[in-house]
């Protein structure tokens, strides 16, 4: 579907929220396609809520933001949104199943149920997350981790374009975490595009593309090779870079 050079163009975006100072001030940048894209920042940057107005969840004060080169309402059901798990209500009577199986409603006519194909496709993506054996039980019975692959599996389910996944890291064991980015590169390989919001610098080398660096204005965005810099990297967290914090003068970047 994607024609444009550009799968997500956004200009001069400011976000604000009532009785509170602006979160983003005239973010602009554009992003490639087939890449795994990271955001990166302090927290308070404005990261989740960047992410938030790109999907219409938020409103913005100007700007404009495109994406696969039109607005989010003409193309929502090929973009998906895996929310921080903090946001998500773990005591809603539903299995694992019944929340991989959302992940193909997009797809569906408004009065069209799930069919065969659709339950193996959401069983499939259980699978290939390693909790097909947990496809009955209640979500707030599971794991942060466990969660956390519920949520992604919905995600893989919809089979959409383009990806934002808000921190799917966290709260995960390293070998769950091997196992996400794995399969997020293999979606990647076969036409996908992501972005993901991360707090981990020492993963963004070998996890990220291409990087976003953001302290409530754009401070950076290109290939993690080129802005992925010590002094980029201060000018994004000032004293609260964690390289300085632990390494001084010894910063390794």
């Amino acid at each position: 579907m994607q024609t444009e050079k550009h799968i997500v163009t956004i200009k001069d975006l400011t976000v604000g929220y009532a009785n509170s100072k602006t979160v983003l001030e005239e973010v602009s940048f554009d992003l490639p396609s087939h890449k795994i894209i990271g955001i990166i920042g302090p927290n308070g940057a404005g990261k989740s809520t960047l992410l938030k107005a790109a999907m219409g969840l938020v409103p913005y004060q100007k700007g404009e933001i495109k994406l696969l080169g039109a607005p989010i309402h003409k193309v929502r059901r090929c973009i998906s949104y895996v929310p921080q798990k903090e946001s998500v209500d773990w005591d809603f009577p539903a299995s694992v199943f019944d929340i991989a199986l959302l992940g193909r409603y997009n797809r569906l006519g408004f009065f069209e149920r799930p069919n065969k194909k659709d339950k193996a496709i959401a069983m499939q993506c259980l699978e290939e997350l390693g909790i097909a054996h947990l496809a009955k039980r209640q979500i707030g019975e599971l794991s942060g981790g466990q969660q956390q692959r519920v949520f992604l599996a919905r995600a893989l389910a919809q089979d959409a374009a383009l990806y934002f996944m808000d921190e799917p890291f966290t709260g995960i064991d390293v070998t769950t975490e091997k196992m996400v980015i794995r399969l997020l590169k293999n979606m990647v390989a076969a036409g996908k595009t992501i972005v993901v919001v991360h707090h981990d610098l020492g993963s963004v080398h070998s996890y990220f593309d291409w990087l976003i660096l953001l302290n409530h204005k754009l401070i950076a965005s290109g290939d993690t090779k080129k802005v992925f810099t010590a002094d980029l990297l201060e000018k994004t967290y000032g004293s609260r870079f964690p390289c300085f914090q632990a390494y001084s003068n010894k910063c390794p970047l």
